[in-house]
């Protein structure tokens, strides 16, 4: 999503940032496979791990999801009033690739790049 944010020249007015629902990775760099099927693509993870805070729903706009579980974790610790900035990227699900095989994290990159593509039109018609 950052680098078509900044494509578009909107890296001024839009501000990406990434964590999860849970904790398990915080501190971790992006997973290594997640890593080289970004780089195929031309696109650089960098950055830890970090899990969403509370403050997040304060700071940020929007909440993406990527599945019902994560959709449903946050609405769980949203802050009254917050819930509203919840969204899932695009129609479908999309799976994490964490256990699968490493064909599954090109896959899984396809599904978000269509969705973020999605998202941008949508926040630059709004």
């Amino acid at each position: 999503m950052r680098g078509l944010v900044a494509a578009q020249g909107l890296d001024r007015e839009i501000e990406v940032d990434s964590a999860g629902t849970g904790g398990w990775h915080a501190g971790e760099p992006p997973d290594e496979r997640a890593s080289a099927a970004a780089k195929q693509r031309g696109i650089d993870l960098t950055g830890q791990a970090r899990e969403v805070r509370p403050e997040d729903f304060i700071d940020f706009d929007l909440l993406v999801a990527m599945d019902e579980n994560n959709i449903r974790r946050l609405a769980e610790i949203a802050p009254p009033g917050t819930e509203d900035k919840l969204v899932m990227l695009g129609d479908v699900e999309i799976p994490d690739p964490y256990y699968g095989p490493r064909a599954q994290f090109d896959e899984v990159l396809d599904m978000i790049e269509v969705g973020c593509r999605a998202l941008l039109d949508e926040l630059r018609q709004a």
